[in-house]
């Protein structure tokens, strides 16, 4: 039996929709609860799209999922595919590990060192929290001094780990573009005045300093999305009057739009890495090389159901909507069905021997 988190949010209708429709017995959980190891007892898996948006997620789940594998349990996302998100710190040393095409990244942790590289480097770098999506805690040092200014404050009162004016200022552009509604603008202005659970619980980012090389030129990335041996890829083009594309939403679908190398190199990377799935955005230096900005087991799956189809691993090419949450539960389905009958060989009687 399959436990499935009991929200509704993220992936999780999918994969209790996947389950109806094909007769999957499963077990709704609640991971928040101090028992969910008794809850998950008579269960062969955990699926749980823990977010980087609650408090909670990320103050123990990654452990939880840590937990549940080295105690036997298959789970979605394993620790391979998990254990870095949100994470860009972490991201950049696995990718350094694996030989992956990285943007050249530093990471500092006193303000001595962050500053002595600030004085013998080149600008414009790019700034980063280790953790955000839509490239809300993303920022340009133009400057030597805008850099400066950046690192004091990294390692004095630090950052919000979510910024309500910039969020503001995202949800009002998407407003204008008629991306977003009025609810959600209003709801930009409430957090200026009431901050959410996570804004007033989750511990200000400081201690450390992240930057990446700003690759200019770039006016769209690339977002492929591989889930085991299958993969889908769209355009995110930038902002107006910006560098960033993430949560843009200013998407292409076009294939004809994609760099096949960044399908090829997200397929490559993702079988060093053993994950299950993992979403990678890409940007082109001046040599028109893919490079990765960084990766992600997590996304807003609806995104990817207008693309007309996928790759295999091999690059072979099937048009059709990309089913990525079915195939999540497809390959956790696939890994219990393959462990019953390893186990079944182990236990299979064995021949007799006679000593010759």
């Amino acid at each position: 039996m399959i436990a499935i988190e009991q929200q509704d949010s993220g992936f999780h209708r999918y994969w209790v929709a996947y389950c109806l429709r094909n007769g999957i017995p499963f077990k709704r959980v609640d991971c928040y609860r101090s028992d969910i190891v008794e809850q998950l007892r008579g269960c062969d898996a955990l699926m749980w799209h823990f977010s980087h948006q609650d408090y909670r997620d990320m103050l123990f789940a990654r452990q939880l999922i840590h937990s549940l594998a080295a105690g036997g349990m298959e789970v979605f996302p394993d620790p391979a595919t998990s254990w870095h998100f949100d994470d860009k710190v972490g991201q950049k040393y696995l990718l350094e590990a694996v030989g992956a095409p990285l943007v050249p990244t530093w990471v500092f942790y006193t303000a001595r060192e962050a500053l002595a590289w600030s004085d013998a480097t080149r600008f414009p770098k790019v700034f980063k929290l280790r953790g955000g999506s839509g490239a809300s805690n993303v920022m340009l040092a133009r400057t030597r001094s805008e850099a400066r200014r950046l690192i004091r404050r990294a390692f004095g009162r630090g950052f919000s780990p979510r910024r309500a004016w910039a969020d503001l200022k995202e949800r009002w552009r998407k407003y204008r573009l008629g991306k977003t509604g009025a609810a959600d603008l209003l709801k930009g202005f409430g957090r200026l005045i009431l901050p959410s659970d996570f804004d007033r619980l989750h511990p200000r980012e400081k201690g450390y300093a992240y930057f990446q090389e700003f690759i200019p030129g770039n006016t769209f990335d690339v977002r492929v999305v591989v889930v085991g041996n299958r993969a889908c890829a769209l355009r995110r083009n930038v902002r107006r009057n910006d560098f960033r594309a993430s949560g843009s939403g200013e998407i292409v679908y076009d294939r004809a739009a994609i760099d096949p190398r960044c399908v090829e190199e997200a397929f490559r990377i993702n079988r060093r890495l053993g994950a299950q799935c993992l979403a990678y955005d890409f940007v082109f230096d001046a040599q028109n090389r893919p490079l990765i900005v960084e990766i992600s087991y997590g996304f807003t799956a609806p995104a990817y159901e207008k693309c007309d189809g996928y790759w295999l691993g091999d690059m072979t090419w099937h048009a059709g909507s990309p089913a990525l949450c079915d195939w999540m539960i497809e390959d956790l389905l696939d890994t219990l069905q393959n462990r019953r009958e390893a186990s079944e060989n182990d236990n299979a009687p064995k021949p007799e021997t006679r000593p010759i």
